[in-house]
């Protein structure tokens, strides 16, 4: 079973749940970026799971 790929043009209609910044997407590490937030938000089967709870605090 393939995994479902994220869409960057969901980018136009997102923003961060704790700032309401833009989000940079990082495909790598398959996670919405908020630099403002310092949180990253995971994707997963391509879907971006914008839980506060969820997100990774970045350094």
């Amino acid at each position: 079973m393939s995994e479902t790929a994220f869409d960057p043009k969901m980018l136009e209609a997102l923003v961060c749940p704790v700032t309401q910044a833009t989000l940079i997407y990082d495909a790598e590490k398959q996670e919405l970026v908020s630099k403002a937030g310092k949180v990253a938000f995971p994707i997963r089967n391509g879907i971006p799971v914008m839980l506060i709870d969820e997100a990774r605090p970045l350094d």
